[in-house]
């Protein structure tokens, strides 16, 4: 069978910061799954700068039956002051949505965004609690409309505050190297998925 891969939210989704297309999430999960053995149509529709409101709309422009969907949001909630209660509510109404249409889904809450250049040192407590506060009502509602959470937030930060170079040259979205990297940490629990899916339809 086709495996039909949607990749929705916001520009990490997108992949804004890489240096081609080929470099960004969905293509990198596409060949992680076409190494494992599967077949894979992928349409994006993630878009840059959306926020968690935006992905109803998202939703209603896929083309086609999804089989396994990533979605990817919660940066640009905290940069644009939306409540971590409509942010998690619209969240869980997209997931919703899209378990109800057949689909496998696979969220990436809010990253921490205390590890981005811009923030100052002093602030950093601050940014960090408030993403905390976001991802955790973020996962409450994933979870509650069937959403598998990737639980890779803390470690990615880590990883991005001790490495400049898993930045692009703005600073604050991933470069080619860190959507590598992002790729790698989502890999297994989007192979799991995957695998479901195709033992289900076996």
């Amino acid at each position: 069978m086709t495996l039909r891969l949607l990749v929705l939210g916001d520009s990490l989704a997108f992949g804004t910061g890489a240096a081609t297309v080929q470099d960004t999430v969905g293509p990198r999960l596409t060949r992680a799954l076409v190494d494992a053995g599967h077949d894979v149509h992928l349409q994006v529709v993630a878009v840059p700068g959306a926020t968690s409101l935006d992905l109803g709309a998202q939703v209603g422009r896929v083309t086609g039956p999804v089989d396994v969907a990533l979605l990817v949001v919660g940066a640009n909630d905290l940069t644009r002051q939306v409540s971590p209660v409509r942010a998690a509510a619209a969240l869980g109404s997209a997931v919703q949505e899209l378990r109800g249409a057949g689909a496998a889904v696979l969220v990436v809450p809010t990253p921490d965004l205390s590890s981005v250049a811009w923030v100052p040192p002093a602030f950093r407590a601050v940014v960090a609690g408030l993403c905390d506060q976001l991802r955790s009502r973020q996962t409450v509602a994933a979870e509650q409309a069937g959403a598998v959470v990737a639980p890779v937030a803390p470690e990615l930060s880590r990883r991005f505050a001790a490495d400049p170079t898993l930045f692009s040259a703005d600073r604050f979205h991933p470069s080619s190297a860190g959507y590598a990297l992002v790729a790698e940490a989502l890999a297994p629990a989007l192979l799991r998925l995957a695998a479901e899916r195709t033992d289900a339809a076996a």
